[in-house]
């Protein structure tokens, strides 16, 4: 069985982690409700509001969301284990489509961090 994933940072087409997603199948382009911040090297996303990030939603299978959340640290004993937890929202597809994917969600709120006004993390990433 399959399952929709919205992904906002690394995991993204162009971005340092894209490669984790090669056996995913790309459904489209979408945005998402919430805060994205600058945590370091990768982005965190809390839900939530009037801005919107952007994202792309994939088609994931059992094995690839497993490693998914082991790359997220969830699920996982280590010190990342507090920053994420993977939630279920919605996000609208650029053709309007209102889609219910799974999506890693940042747990340590946005004071400490640099927001990224844009909502777009490749704009980001493509700075460094």
């Amino acid at each position: 069985m399959k399952v929709p994933v919205f992904v906002y940072g690394a995991l993204r087409q162009g971005a340092s982690n894209a490669w984790r997603m090669e056996r995913a199948s790309f459904v489209g382009k979408a945005t998402g409700a919430g805060t994205l911040v600058k945590v370091d090297w990768y982005p965190g996303l809390v839900l939530g509001g009037d801005a919107l990030v952007q994202g792309e939603v994939y088609q994931v299978d059992e094995q690839t969301l497993r490693e998914l959340d082991e790359f997220e640290g969830i699920g996982v004993e280590d010190t990342r284990n507090d920053e994420y937890r993977r939630v279920e929202a919605t996000v609208r597809l650029d053709d309007g489509t209102l889609l219910s994917c799974q999506i890693y969600e940042w747990q340590l709120g946005v004071e400490a961090y640099e927001v990224v006004a844009n909502g777009d993390w490749l704009t980001v990433a493509a700075s460094r």
